[in-house]
């Protein structure tokens, strides 16, 4: 099993990018940022995730996430070791946006983030690590969960379809988590749980660079 390669990630993270968590966010500041740091075409992708974050149209959580699958399967889709010069490298929201593409995790990460800051409970998301048949490698997706004992939504930037997981017959569930838990995967419910999600040992690295200060810059650009 490889549970302590992975991160788990909290809202409580995320919001010092933004400062205060009881403000909100400094889009001019993130977009000169990303501009700096990336060219101006990303700042016109921050500006298009600030419209999704802030739509009023959105009244239910299925409305929410088909508009943020929506948006960020726009993204490209490039292995870490080309585009960030090392294997796993889990990017940040900012960094994915400013980059104009990541891999699997990124995608599940940004996702996740974004409902979360749509007012989604951290409860009703897990991001997921699952076995991708198809194509026969290991794979990320966001899953969304309406009730605890519901069939899980699957949000994918392989199959850019919304579907109950029983309906995703090429993904192969291996464990979940959350800000908050860890499941084990043995089926495509609920899974057993497996104790807080604080056990994933690479928490403390993302956290450390979980701030606008610390982008990375990619080898390339996707611009």
């Amino acid at each position: 099993m490889m549970i302590k390669r992975f991160i788990v990630i909290s809202l409580c993270v995320v919001l010092p990018l933004w400062g205060d968590s009881n403000k909100a966010f400094d889009w001019d500041k993130l977009e000169v940022q990303l501009k700096n740091q990336y060219g101006p075409r990303a700042g016109l992708r921050l500006r298009a995730w600030e419209k999704v974050l802030s739509d009023p149209n959105l009244p239910t959580d299925l409305n929410k996430l088909d508009r943020v699958n929506r948006f960020f399967n726009l993204l490209n889709f490039v292995d870490d070791i080309p585009l960030w010069g090392e294997k796993d490298y889990w990017a940040t929201p900012l960094e994915f946006i400013g980059a104009n593409g990541g891999d699997c995790e990124d995608f599940s990460i940004a996702k996740y983030f974004s409902l979360l800051e749509l007012g989604i409970p951290e409860n009703k998301l897990r991001i997921t690590y699952v076995k991708a048949l198809s194509l026969n490698q290991f794979h990320m997706v966001l899953a969304y969960y309406d009730t605890p004992s519901s069939i899980p939504l699957i949000l994918d930037n392989i199959n850019p379809k919304i579907l109950p997981s029983t309906q995703r017959r090429d993904l192969l569930p291996i464990y979940s988590f959350n800000g908050e838990n860890l499941w084990l995967s043995k089926a495509k419910g609920q899974g057993k749980l497996a104790g807080k999600s604080s056990r994933l040992q690479s928490w403390n690295k993302l956290r450390s660079r979980f701030s606008a200060a610390s982008l990375r810059t990619p080898l390339y650009s996707l611009d």
